[in-house]
């Protein structure tokens, strides 16, 4: 079946390169080069930027793509032997209506006016770094990977101030040549722009394709001559103090712990890192779920030493990542991924595992993408210290696609023995006639060892992932019975994973409306047998956007579940083996994040297996100034069944306070009464500059073993933490 589907899609693929459109005439400009730095302290008045280049032309993106913006933008840009400049005077007739709500270093800026710069260094439309700013001077910074996927994990050191005028807002960028990787003999870079202006639910963009800004669509910048990255060594030392008081213990426990990360760039394009003694202490929580299925969930990598370079380690295109409009539960699209890092350093319960020592290779050769990790994991319960490994390895081929491999060892929660071996193909092509984009990917997956007996694991997917008319989407992934990838994600054996998705999105110019979208999204799992395991059909027959950025929603869910044993849903409530068809019907509203209040609602009801569930969700969000931020969350699911009747409750509080743009102190606290644990973390967070911050954490856990509303204290840590990153 695989050989044949692997067949098809190459034979797609094919066609659609015989049937592409000469790509349209790339924009391009030449870098103007300076003598003396400017100072960054968001004003383009100084003398330094008289040589810089200016680039405008921009049109918009949304809610039509090619229209004349409502506003004006233009950019500057210019460069020296250190870094790259980027100065944008972002025009507003009406300054008033520009939102600057977020503060906070790091945070989401999906509320606020924003700027970005995309650079791709390699020119190879695959890949590059994206750098964000809104009129706060507030950083962001990503990085792209297979042209579409976009992880923000990545942290570049970088400088920006922004400022405000009369006419708008202005904001100047410096970008270090030490923080990008690039190829010193070349003088051309992939660059592009995009101005993001929520209040009208606008977007404006240099230069796109299918109402999009990314490596792909960047025009070009010329000039760039005598770039110095210096040794291309970073060091980064740090100092964590931690106090951790058990309810088990009577003493409480005191520990030093120093760490260190050794960043070293053997050739302008990779990247060699080290760690030792790996400190994540300072390392986000993760937000809690109620899991009313009968599979394990998907939490994604939070730890920054892992998140660097993470774009080369992705196979097959399953980490799923920029397919949030799918209805297709996050966890089943993940399963079946041969790499998934927070297999190393956690327990299965969650509980960290030192990392004594690691090594990374990230970057580029020629047409070569090359992603190599090695981790020895401390001791931990019965697991002896193991050393883990993974190396990936992907050739550019054809315009924008890539043939790879993957290899992993080891297994970090046993002392069995573990491999996986997989090669994977990926198409896309994004000059089709009517401005469409087709993609396609087939991956092959062979596990061995001691636990895991010989088995497999395939998949194929053919995808019109545009913005704008018809969508679609067909995939087939076939997981063995004993597959079993012990350094990746696997949540489901022995079935194979059918989806069909498609749907039209409208978008109009209209005072009011913006975009209306209908479509259906559909999964079949049977088992290898033939036999069905679950079904979703998930209808979607209205979806409107405004141009104040609300949002309108109808869906219906018609599932079907087969069960082949007891399923023990909550405790004491089991529901019996059989087959289960039930519909449920939801309606949802969300309101402009760039209001200081905004609401997310969703109301459900139906039935739930042979009983009936009402569920509803909440959020609220509350930023009356940027330096005030909260955040009020809570689920219900309301399930009564013949078995039984319960009620799961979920509560999250979030309050940010914010003294500037480089001091914020995060509070979060979350509740579930499945687990009836309350979650208390607590985080002042100093960055003074990009490299240099500290953190002084405060974690608290609570639990209600008696289910008497009276909580006990289960764990209390409270750590001190400080990094400094020394540039060579």
């Amino acid at each position: 079946m695989f050989i044949l589907a692997a067949a098809l899609l190459v034979f797609l693929a094919l066609c659609a390169e015989a049937n592409a459109q000469t790509a349209p005439l790339e924009k391009s400009f030449t870098a103007g080069r300076t003598s003396q730095a400017p100072t960054i302290d968001g004003r383009i008045d100084e003398i330094e930027w008289k040589d810089a280049a200016t680039v405008d032309g921009f049109h918009t993106l949304l809610p039509v793509e090619f229209a004349v913006p409502a506003e004006r933008t233009v950019v500057k840009v210019m460069y020296d032997s250190d870094a790259l400049y980027v100065g944008a005077f972002l025009y507003n007739r009406d300054p008033r209506q520009i939102s600057a709500r977020v503060m906070k270093q790091g945070d989401a800026l999906l509320a606020d006016d924003r700027f970005s710069v995309v650079i791709d260094t390699f020119h190879d439309r695959r890949n590059g770094y994206l750098f964000m700013v809104n009129a706060n001077g507030v950083r962001r910074q990503g990085l792209f990977q297979n042209t579409t996927n976009l992880n923000f994990d990545w942290k570049g050191i970088w400088q920006t101030r922004s400022s405000r005028t009369e006419d708008g807002w202005v904001t100047e960028m410096r970008i270090p040549f030490k923080t990008l990787a690039f190829d010193p003999t070349t003088d051309e870079w992939g660059i592009n722009f995009e101005r993001e202006v929520p209040g009208r639910n606008e977007s404006y963009g240099w230069s796109s394709h299918n109402a999009q800004v990314n490596p792909g669509t960047a025009g070009n910048v010329r000039g760039l001559q005598g770039l110095s990255q210096g040794l291309g060594l970073d060091v980064v030392p740090s100092l964590s103090a931690r106090r951790t008081q058990r309810s088990d213990e009577d003493n409480d426990e005191w520990r030093l712990e120093p760490s260190l990360d050794v960043f070293y760039r053997p050739t302008p394009t990779l990247t060699a890192a080290l760690t030792f003694n790996t400190d994540f202490s300072a390392t986000d929580v993760d937000d809690r779920e109620v899991n009313l299925t009968r599979f394990s969930l998907f939490f994604p990598e939070r730890r920054s030493f892992f998140l660097e370079g993470a774009d080369f380690f992705e196979f097959g295109r399953l980490d799923a990542t920029n397919e949030e409009d799918s209805a297709i539960p996050s966890s089943s699209r993940q399963n079946g991924r041969p790499y998934f890092s927070r297999q190393i350093g956690l327990a299965a319960d969650g509980t960290p595992v030192d990392i004594l020592a690691g090594a990374k290779l990230t970057g580029r050769a020629g047409r070569w993408n090359i992603g190599v990790l090695d981790v020895q994991q401390e001791a931990f319960a019965e697991v002896d210290s193991r050393n883990l490994a993974v190396a990936r390895v992907s050739a550019n081929i054809l315009e924008e696609s890539s043939l790879g491999m993957i290899a992993t060892n080891g297994d970090p929660r046993s002392n069995e023995d573990n491999s996986v071996a997989g090669v994977d193909f990926r198409y896309r092509n994004s000059h089709l006639p009517g401005n469409n984009v087709f993609e396609a990917e087939a991956w092959y997956q062979m596990s061995t060892g001691t636990r895991a007996t010989e088995d497999e694991a395939f998949g194929v997917r053919l995808r019109l992932p545009n913005t704008v008319g018809w969508r679609a989407g067909l995939s087939v992934k076939e997981i063995g019975e004993n597959f079993y990838p012990a350094l990746g994600f696997v949540n489901r054996r022995g079935i194979r994973d059918q989806v069909a998705e498609a749907g039209y999105e409208y978008r109009t110019s209209g005072k009011f409306l913006q975009s209306i979208y209908a479509g259906v999204d559909a999964q079949q799992v049977d088992r290898l047998s033939g036999d069905m395991e679950s079904r979703l059909v998930v209808l979607r027959p209205l979806e409107i956007e405004t141009r104040n950025a609300d949002i309108l929603g109808l869906r219906t869910y018609m599932n079907t579940e087969v069960l082949a044993e007891p399923f023990e849903i909550a405790p004491g409530v089991s529901i019996a083996p059989g087959r289960y068809d039930f519909d449920e019907y939801e309606m949802y509203l969300e309101t402009g994040a760039h209001r200081a209040l905004a609401l997310a609602l969703t109301a459900a009801t139906g039935d739930f297996y042979d009983g009936e569930q009402q569920r509803a969700e909440a959020e609220i969000t509350w930023r009356p100034t940027p330096h005030f931020a909260a955040i009020v969350a809570h689920e219900i699911n309301d399930i009564d069944l013949p078995s039984g009747a319960f009620i799961a409750r979920l509560s999250r509080v979030r309050f940010d306070i914010v003294f500037s743009s480089t001091l914020a102190w995060t509070s979060f606290v979350q509740y579930d009464n499945v687990s009836e644990l309350i979650g208390i973390n607590s985080r002042l967070h100093w960055v003074p500059e990009a490299g240099r911050e500290m953190y002084l954490v405060f974690n608290q856990g609570l639990q209600d073993f008696d289910r008497d509303d009276r909580f006990r204290s289960v764990q209390s840590d409270v750590v001190g933490k400080v990094g400094y990153t020394f540039r060579f």
